[in-house]
């Protein structure tokens, strides 16, 4: 082997090992962004439960809530109220039971987007601005 043979293998071998360092770098890099994502992510979550049980605890002390309180667990009602009571087996009862289900039926269907819509946002990623909302 000549000198010049050797200096070009101590160059490969230098550039070679460069670049693996660079790769496991970058590598590294990733993985502490989404790290970093995450944890973000993460505040953001606990920064909105945070908000949720503040409008929680302020709804509990509203006199709103001690009202709608009152009135189930007690059965009393405002001033020139009437109560009604049912029996269970009755068919207004029943018909008014049937009416509340149709109502959270049709609110859980109407949510869901079609199909279309659903494979329109998978494929062309549709739900990432509803996302980072």
């Amino acid at each position: 082997m000549t000198m010049n043979n050797v200096v070009v293998v101590i160059a490969a071998a230098i550039a070679v090992s460069w670049a693996w360092a660079s790769i496991g770098v970058v590598q590294k890099n990733y993985a502490l962004q989404r790290q970093v994502d995450d944890k973000n992510r993460e505040k953001q979550l606990v920064q909105l439960q945070t908000e949720n049980l503040a409008y929680e605890q302020r709804y509990y002390k509203s006199d709103e809530y001690l009202s709608l309180e009152v009135r189930s667990r007690m059965g009393l009602g405002d001033p020139g109220e009437k109560v009604l009571v049912l029996p269970k087996n009755t068919a207004a009862a029943k018909a008014d039971q049937s009416a509340a289900q149709a109502v959270t039926q049709s609110t859980t269907v109407a949510a869901e987007p079609a199909e279309i819509q659903q494979w329109a946002n998978f494929l062309f990623g549709g739900n990432d601005a509803q996302i980072r909302q």
